[in-house]
């Protein structure tokens, strides 16, 4: 029955999922601002960009490709100074944009949909796939799952990436639903607020990479 996955697959699957998208990061940071400013669907949207990028790394894991593996340590410098390069842009932008709360109708009255906010995703993808820490994180967690779930064909490969993407996109669904609650709560000048603290965040975090990869630079020199 090899048109079958493993059984076991789906619920580690989805485990795996919320587990990835929970840890408080770049792209956490910049998916919540988004769905305290947007509301609902600008959440999902932000989020949805994650799920994609976390399923591509995870797609590769789990098809056990070491080459993919070899070269992002092999070049994880390079990728870790274009993912700080980009979080610093995200950074800054967000500390300088000037608040902007979105209605919950249009003034023609119609309901914002996930097609608003489709620009979003591509964003928030690209944040992911440039994380260094993210792709080995994916591929260190696949070599722990082989200990005990079995990921023997590309049926139970396709089956465990599918499970980890709903898993993730279970979680940002349900966050954006509960943001989205509570927005309301807030004002331009609170708004304005979160804005810098999260562009602040986003650079503390651009800071961290890009300084190790000057330490790492300045210390390969020094030897």
């Amino acid at each position: 029955m090899y048109f079958l996955p493993n059984p076991l697959i789906i619920p580690v699957g989805l485990v795996i999922g919320v587990l990835v998208a929970m840890p408080v990061g770049p792209v956490n940071i910049l998916c919540l601002q988004r769905a305290l400013e947007r509301g609902f669907w600008g959440g999902v949207a932000a989020g949805l960009g994650a799920v994609i990028g976390d399923g591509l790394i995870a797609l590769f894991a789990a098809l056990g490709v070491g080459a993919v593996s070899g070269a992002i340590k092999h070049y994880r410098m390079t990728v870790q100074t274009i993912g700080g390069l980009v979080l610093l842009a995200f950074g800054i932008r967000l500390f300088l944009t000037q608040p902007r709360l979105f209605r919950d109708e249009h003034a023609d009255g119609r309901r914002p949909s996930l097609a608003d906010f489709a620009w979003d995703i591509p964003q928030t993808f690209f944040l992911t796939i440039t994380n260094p820490g993210a792709m080995l994180g994916l591929f260190a967690i696949f070599g722990g799952i082989s200990s005990f779930v079995e990921v023997d064909t590309y049926i139970d490969a396709f089956t465990i990436v599918a499970a980890i993407m709903v898993g993730s996109l279970a979680w940002w669904v349900v966050l954006s639903h509960i943001v989205g609650r509570f927005r309301h709560r807030m004002d331009l000048a609170k708004l304005q607020l979160v804005n810098r603290f999260a562009g602040i965040l986003l650079i503390g975090f651009s800071g961290l990479l890009l300084g190790e990869v000057a330490m790492k630079t300045l210390f390969r020199t020094a030897i």
